[in-house]
């Protein structure tokens, strides 16, 4: 693992059960734990109200070590995908994404970009689903590494997280912090039309929007998207996680060199994906929930 490494990603649903049989059944991915967010670990998220909340806790089957938590809690009234600042999506890295729409068929999944070979963009073909939580997720089939970054071939059907995008009001100062809090490097800044952001915005066609990826030498990370100035702050239930798309957790190679202000200090904590390592969380400058998995004990 090296830092920065993407370890998971939490998702927020209304029905577990529901989720569960999207994620195992129609995803394909293999549930490893199930059971309730403990204190400890809630209170580090900074989420007292999350405590005690049903969670389940799934693994892409080619063993890569990155997990998607499901953690059930009502759906807030006022939060609408790609429209609010945070954690907008994880990419997967998939097999055959042209063969995903007839799978997700009957499922929880709602399809909001089919798949599609983007001009100017030969490295992967992407295609975007909402799920019951209203989290969106993006299937990639990798084509190519980009010339600054590699990009991980799919080794199941549905395997792990490989880029995590952010909704920011400010991409430059946004991947500045990421460089100068957590000693990650900024990648290629790249203008293209964005559709699902045009379309969440109803922006004419041909509008365009900058990304940057932020990196750790040719390991791609966090897209650090601009959004428009009619996004908003995420609205969500007091003292429980943010609806949809709701905390990302990366490696990190020492949290005793890192200079942040952690919700609470660093602690171990239990289950497969921490594997009896500390972490602990913070807040990035989107609202965004940042929580690092220590690598080097």
């Amino acid at each position: 693992m090296k830092h920065g490494s993407i370890l998971g990603g939490v998702v927020t649903t209304p029905d577990l059960d529901m989720a569960l049989a999207d994620y195992e059944g129609t995803l394909d991915m293999k549930l490893v734990e199930r059971g309730v967010v403990p204190d400890a670990l809630a209170a580090s998220w900074g989420v007292a109200e999350s405590a005690g909340q049903p969670v389940a806790t799934l693994q892409p089957k080619s063993g890569a070590h990155c997990f998607i938590r499901l953690v059930q809690q009502p759906d807030h009234p006022d939060f609408t995908p790609t429209r609010t600042y945070g954690w907008a999506a994880y990419e997967l890295t998939v097999q055959d994404v042209f063969g995903w729409p007839d799978r997700l068929v009957g499922s929880g999944f709602d399809i909001v970009g089919p798949p599609k070979e983007l001009e100017g963009l030969p490295f992967f073909v992407p295609m975007q689903v909402t799920g019951r939580g209203q989290e969106m997720v993006y299937l990639n089939e990798v084509r190519e590494n980009t010339p600054s970054s590699d990009l991980p071939h799919a080794q199941s059907l549905t395997d792990h997280i490989f880029i995590v995008i952010l909704a920011t009001p400010d991409r430059a100062g946004t991947v500045a912090w990421y460089r100068d809090t957590l000693g990650l490097d900024e990648g290629d800044t790249y203008t293209l039309e964005y559709t699902m952001i045009n379309d969440a915005f109803g922006a004419p066609e041909g509008t365009q929007s900058d990304l940057t990826m932020v990196q750790n030498d040719r390991l791609p990370i966090v897209e650090v998207d601009d959004y428009p100035d009619e996004a908003t702050p995420r609205a969500r239930h007091s003292g429980m996680l943010p609806p949809g798309n709701a905390l990302v957790t990366l490696a990190a190679d020492n949290l005793d060199a890192l200079e942040c202000d952690w919700i609470t200090p660093p602690a171990v904590q239990a289950g497969p994906l921490y594997d009896g390592r500390r972490a602990a969380t913070l807040i990035g400058p989107a609202g965004e929930i940042l929580e690092l998995i220590e690598m080097s004990r």
